[in-house]
């Protein structure tokens, strides 16, 4: 049986690029996010959900379930970035932003983690981002969101050590995805998905001895 990768907000981008990566390295894949039409070939296995609800996260956990499969690596990698700043963003964006990119994370890991610690083998990673330590003026709810993503990742770094569980934090910077689309920038100036998903599977590809806790990774030419 091949060994499952459970990836969320994986129908483009980074999340796209993990799949495909792990898929070629024998991986069957999870791949969820509110719209999967699109997702074929084989080894992947589409669950559509809104991760922004606790429905949304008991639906793919029930999926994952049904599978009656170990999770060998989970990626939360869902997210939402709305510009703004704290004093001006419109109201709801903080509680929006949470729901996406940290509550999701943090119901799906509790839903997946205690089958990994009796186990005693998996690999968590976290989709952090350079907001995760530095404020962007124009970050707002955003880098709230991706500090406490950090910061959850780092607790359950140390939850995990005894469990033999590996929790590795990513943190990148500008990427050529979705998010920058309509920006005025060449294409040079951005990361490729392609580049982060090496390195999660480098990382990942480290014996059961080691762990990335974490990494950070730019642009050559730095932050935009």
């Amino acid at each position: 049986m091949n060994p499952l990768i459970v990836v969320t907000g994986g129908t483009k981008g980074i999340g796209k690029a993990v799949v495909e990566r792990f898929v070629r390295e024998g991986f069957d894949a999870v791949v969820c996010a509110r719209q999967v039409e699109g997702v074929d070939g084989p080894n992947r296995f589409p669950i559509a959900a809104d991760l922004a609800t606790r429905e949304g996260v008991n639906t793919l956990l029930a999926f994952i379930k049904s599978l009656n499969r170990p999770v060998d690596v989970l990626l939360n990698n869902t997210g939402i970035f709305l510009p703004g700043q704290i004093h001006t963003e419109e109201e709801g964006t903080l509680e929006q932003t949470m729901a996406v990119n940290v509550y999701s994370a943090y119901h799906l890991t509790r839903g997946l983690v205690g089958d990994m610690m009796a186990r005693r083998r998996g690999h968590i990673f976290m989709m952090c981002s350079t907001a995760s330590i530095v404020a962007y003026t124009n970050g707002g709810s955003y880098c709230i969101s991706k500090y406490a993503l950090l910061g959850m990742s780092r607790v359950l770094r140390e939850e995990m050590k005894p469990h033999h569980v590996r929790v590795t934090a990513i943190l990148p910077g500008a990427t050529l995805t979705a998010s920058w689309e309509g920006v005025d920038l060449p294409e040079e100036r951005f990361m490729k998905p392609d580049d982060v998903a090496e390195t999660i599977w480098s990382a990942y590809s480290l014996s059961e001895r080691a762990v990335v806790e974490e990494v950070l990774i730019r642009p050559q030419l730095g932050d935009i």
